[in-house]
């Protein structure tokens, strides 16, 4: 396969032009002007950040896409679907008023937000998948696909269970109705190291499904948690989401597979592959504020590496391969988690993400068709 196009621009500027026209600049030298825009609706699709967290790409960098897809004769407006455990952005109401909490409102983005799924996470599109060995069938916000044109407008960075979010990450897992997060997400489910937990109750706070119950020493179960007791798993009630996991101050909490965490990597990777097959696609990541966890939770630790800059292609593989490799080039900061980490062949995801490999969702996204981890990188 001939290899991909990746553009990139470092985060230096001048006074001639600042950060948002510079990336503007990137995009239109990457070929965004070659999509045609004309009335069409242009689905932008981000992650708005949990409140609390502030690592979250700034809706600054969304307005300076919506305003170039506006100058195309687009329709533009910021999308993400609905998330699968508790917090603040799990039905539309709520995820509105986290985006708009955080600054994600028409006056400041100039353009609209539709969470994809709907008020509670049901309207759903069926996108089927033949190439899938684990998806046939991606259920996907419905606006998402109701979208003429997909643009992913990404932060990279570290997660617990993919080892990295980028462009796949944003698409397939963002793009997945409650259901499609729910038929990503269960390969695996957690259990309780009984040993190691305290009954602090702070798993069974962030089940959205009931899943997490408390014992006492003689095994009779109790309405609340506290100390002596310990949490156990229903795993009829559990839909494999992992939020228990990283809830889990102990390391009480764990995958009772292995293997959990490939399978997750390689349906997100078919999601993803689903949701952009045969339509007008353009992929935008930013590495910057780094952070060694999801912007799903309610707070965020220190940068793990130095911002590097921004890339932009067509291909979402090979955007996302280009962003790997320039983490790998990156020194590890002090005074941050990493500090208290084994160092792995300098990669912070799997150093500090033991035993998730983010190689598995590019490989995968490859082999079922999405694009190509070859790439050629042009810098601007």
């Amino acid at each position: 396969m001939e290899k991909s196009k990746v553009y990139f621009t470092n985060f230096r500027t001048r006074g001639s032009e600042n950060l948002l026209q510079k990336l503007q600049r990137l995009i239109k030298t990457a070929g965004i002007g070659n999509i045609d825009f004309n009335g069409k609706f242009t689905a932008i699709k981000i992650h708005f950040g949990e409140p609390g967290n502030i690592a979250y790409l700034r809706p600054n960098w969304a307005k300076a896409v919506a305003d170039v897809v506006k100058e195309l004769g687009g329709i533009p407006f910021l999308t993400d679907c609905n998330t699968l455990y508790v917090g603040k952005r799990k039905n539309a109401i709520e995820h509105m008023d986290a985006a708009y909490t955080n600054g994600f409102n028409p006056f400041a983005t100039g353009c609209h937000v539709i969470i994809a799924d709907g008020l509670k996470g049901t309207d759903e599109a069926y996108v089927p998948f033949p190439e899938g060995e684990y998806v046939k069938e991606a259920k996907v916000g419905q606006a998402l696909m109701d979208a003429d044109i997909l643009i992913s407008l990404s932060h990279f960075k570290l997660h617990e269970a993919a080892g990295i979010g980028g462009a796949i990450k944003n698409i397939g897992m963002g793009g997945g109705s409650r259901a499609g997060k729910m038929e990503q997400h269960n390969a695996g489910k957690p259990a309780v190291s009984e040993e190691l937990c305290i009954g602090c109750g702070a798993c069974a706070r962030l089940c959205a499904h009931g899943a997490i119950s408390f014992y006492d020493s003689t095994g009779a179960k109790c309405d609340k948690p506290g100390k002596g007791k310990v949490a156990r798993i229903d795993h009829t009630k559990c839909v494999g989401c992992g939020r228990c996991i990283g809830a889990c101050n102990q390391d009480a909490t764990h995958p009772v597979e292995d293997n959990s965490n490939e399978l997750l990597n390689r349906k997100m990777a078919e999601y993803a592959a689903a949701i952009v097959k045969g339509r007008p696609q353009f992929h935008i990541s930013l590495i910057l504020d780094v952070s060694p966890y999801c912007d799903c939770h309610a707070e965020n630790d220190a940068p793990v590496i130095p911002d590097v800059g921004m890339f932009a292609s067509f291909d979402a593989v090979a955007l996302d391969q280009a962003c790997a490799d320039a983490m790998l080039k990156q020194p590890i900061l002090p005074n941050t988690i990493m500090d208290n980490v084994k160092i792995i062949n300098k990669d912070p995801s799997m150093s500090l993400h033991v035993g998730t490999d983010w190689r598995v969702q590019l490989e995968h996204a490859e082999k079922v068709g999405m694009g190509t981890r070859q790439y050629e990188l042009i810098e601007i």
